[in-house]
């Protein structure tokens, strides 16, 4: 199984549309996304209606915080950007593709893999896996189900930790486009980066291959036409604030 994992789409539909077109000339024969499939971006709409194409040919979908608003946007007057996102995202989506974002799970486990949006211990709570501590809980939960690899996103950035010596979890500085040996002797947690909003000062779209067979994980870079995709934003009448944000990679 070589298994592409996507997460934080954000209704970007230009760089969605790279990163898949980038998995399947890698050889993806399965796919992962991992929440947070809308906000933000200018296309929740078309950006759905590929990620439920793929569901229904078999892709593993999680639902993330952003899906979550997106179905029941809070009440009352928006007091801050992203509430008043959740609210024009909920008007661009038909009953069907609000009842698709409802129904996806927090966590997926297939076999030794374990795939969740935030962190395994309480996805519900959308905690940050950043730090060696934080993916401690998330490992720890984990191993309590059974799992090896644990794939999130969240936190907009590629990272890696494992267990190291004596059970001590370590970080891993990964490099893009570099394949990195993760053996089932040890429990590795990995947060694949954003499709839609890097956020680690370089505007290239994010994913990940993982390949079960060879027991190697890839982290990778898709360039993509952002000018295409914050010109979207602003012609949706969205805040310059996010069109811009694109090319900072901020």
């Amino acid at each position: 199984m070589k298994l592409a994992l996507l997460s934080d789409l954000h209704a970007n539909l230009q760089a969605l549309q790279a990163c898949l077109a980038d998995a399947r000339a890698r050889g993806a024969t399965h796919h992962a996304f991992l929440g947070d499939l809308v906000g933000y971006g200018a296309d929740p709409g078309p950006v759905l209606d590929l990620v439920m194409a793929h569901a229904a040919q078999g892709a593993w979908v999680l639902g993330g915080n952003h899906d979550a608003v997106a179905v029941q946007p809070p009440a009352g007057v928006p007091q801050r950007a992203d509430q008043a996102g959740a609210a024009w995202t909920h008007a661009q989506l038909s009953p069907a593709q609000r009842g698709f974002l409802a129904g996806l799970p927090l966590v997926i486990r297939e076999g030794e893999i374990l795939m969740v949006h935030a962190s395994a211990d309480a996805p519900a709570r959308w905690a940050y896996v950043d730090t060696p501590l934080s993916a401690t809980a998330s490992l720890a939960a984990a191993q309590a189900a059974g799992a090896r690899w644990v794939f999130g996103g969240h936190v907009h950035e590629q990272r890696l930790f494992y267990d190291g010596a004596g059970g001590r979890v370590m970080a891993f500085e990964p490099t893009p486009g570099v394949a990195i040996p993760v053996p089932g002797h040890r429990r590795w947690l990995a947060t694949v980066g954003s499709v839609g909003q890097p956020r680690d000062g370089r505007p290239q779209a994010m994913y990940a291959l993982f390949d079960g067979e060879a027991q190697r994980l890839r982290f990778l870079r898709v360039e993509y036409d952002v000018a295409a995709a914050a010109q979207a934003i602003r012609r949706a009448g969205r805040p310059e604030a996010d069109a811009a944000r694109l090319a900072r990679g901020r």
